[in-house]
């Protein structure tokens, strides 16, 4: 289990690193660190089928040399290695052109404060206690229902990491966070017909997540549900999105307002600022010191304080997401965002799954999507997906091998709701997403 000392042990080791970058002639640098520990165990069919015990590190320094930059990086945190991972760095940086964006960030921007957001909840497991969760979790679903013929496991995860970051700005500061999960994923027959499905829970503290047979129950539940899907005719209809699968849909949008795409001009949200982009009951926003939260911090990648900010206030987009290099190059100011953003939260509505259900009356229920046909370009959306086919708000039978399909700029203004069955086992928290009309493909 790691302390507070492990983080001052590894604070003065990025501090070294730092030294030894000015020493080597850098005019400017910035380190970071890492260690983890944690322990998985999968167990099938009853009987245990791995067990890891992980243990990692890693450093990783980047210079500068006036407006030239060079990186390297090692597992090795010995003086020694420090030394060669630097010189490494510093070798690249005198060979690589001068980019006039790059460099640290305005030492202004840089975080000051640092509130407990509550992310440190070691789990003291066993590898025999996580294999009786496991068999607990998986012999649930079996047991759900006597068409469930097979499993692909049940898995418990426990990790505990430190993450140190400094630069020569004066900035050094760690961490310590902890992340936790439980998940199950069975087979079911039905004639010919065989599916998958699977559920999970994840969390900071143990104690918030799932209990082991529930997580079991659902994953048999929702694979039996599966069975018998069919094909639908190709159609327009409504499209709900089930809250695990509509944080997708939000992603994409991050995707296409982040600096990367803007200053490539490779988005179809270019230049879309203080424009409305959604109806006007659509709020969505960045809570990064939530404590307990998934995707909490003070600070981003580079050490920038984060700060609750609204990316999109009624409807209108207010806010791009950009680090220190994306912003000079766009002419803007860091937002904070170097790593992505901090707990997206798009707030719900009023409704819940079954009153979403009801609002869809008929239409498709997308419950999985399957590969990567979003082009960020031009909004274009093309997926595979499977689900359920509703009728006056009632689910009616599964579907399967279907492709849904429209352009993102329609459908973000096409949405009719948003439920208040909020998925919180991740960084993007939403719940299930109503859309008016979308182009499925079928038969």
């Amino acid at each position: 289990m790691q302390t507070q000392e492990d983080i001052e042990r590894l604070k003065s080791i990025v501090q070294t690193l730092l030294d030894e970058a000015k020493r080597q002639g850098a005019t400017a640098a910035e380190a970071g660190l890492s260690q983890e520990n944690g322990l998985s165990v999968t167990a099938r069919m009853g009987e245990v089928e791995t067990i890891e015990h992980h243990c990692d590190q890693g450093l990783g320094v980047t210079v500068f040399f006036g407006k030239r930059k060079g990186s390297a990086s090692s597992t090795d945190l010995s003086l020694q290695a420090i030394k060669e991972t630097v010189s490494a760095a510093c070798s690249i940086a005198r060979y690589t052109s001068e980019d006039e964006f790059s460099g640290l960030p305005d030492k202004a921007v840089l975080a000051t404060e640092f509130p407990d957001l509550d992310l440190n909840h070691p789990w003291v497991l066993t590898a025999d206690d996580a294999i009786a969760l496991a068999i607990e979790c998986e012999a649930a679903a079996l047991s759900y229902d006597k068409e469930i013929v097979n499993s692909e496991g049940a898995s418990v995860n426990t990790h505990q990491g430190i993450r140190v970051l400094g630069n020569s700005l004066g900035f050094l500061q760690g961490r310590l966070s902890t992340r936790h999960s439980l998940s199950c994923s069975v087979v079911a027959q039905r004639g010919e017909s065989m599916q998958r499905d699977y559920w999970y829970s994840v969390s900071r503290a143990a104690d918030e997540l799932e209990a082991a047979e529930i997580i079991g129950r659902k994953a048999g539940e929702r694979t039996v549900k599966r069975l018998a899907a069919r094909r639908i005719s190709t159609r327009q209809c409504p499209v709900l999105f089930c809250a695990e699968v509509a944080s997708g849909l939000l992603g994409s949008l991050i995707g296409a307002i982040s600096g990367g795409s803007l200053y490539r001009k490779s988005t179809f949200l270019l230049d879309a600022l203080d424009t409305q982009i959604f109806p006007d009951f659509i709020n969505l926003y960045e809570q990064p010191l939530l404590k307990g939260g998934l995707g909490s911090s003070a600070y981003d990648g580079e050490g920038v304080a984060t700060q609750a900010r609204d990316l999109v206030k009624d409807g209108y987009l207010r806010g791009y997401v950009l680090d220190t290099y994306s912003a000079r190059k766009l002419g803007l100011q860091t937002t904070g965002n170097a790593g992505g953003v901090h707990n997206l939260t798009i707030t719900p509505g009023l409704q819940d799954f079954q009153g979403m259900l009801k609002l869809l009356d008929t239409g498709l229920l997308v419950t999985e999507c399957m590969g990567q046909g979003v082009n960020r370009v031009n909004g274009s959306y093309s997926r595979g997906a499977a689900g359920f086919w509703v009728e006056k708000g009632e689910i009616q039978y599964p579907v399967e091998e279907i492709t849904i399909a429209g352009n993102l700029k329609d459908m973000y203004k096409a949405i009719v709701a948003v439920g208040n069955d909020v998925d919180y086992r991740g960084n993007t928290r939403t719940g299930s997403i109503l859309i008016e009309q979308m182009s499925i493909a079928g038969d």
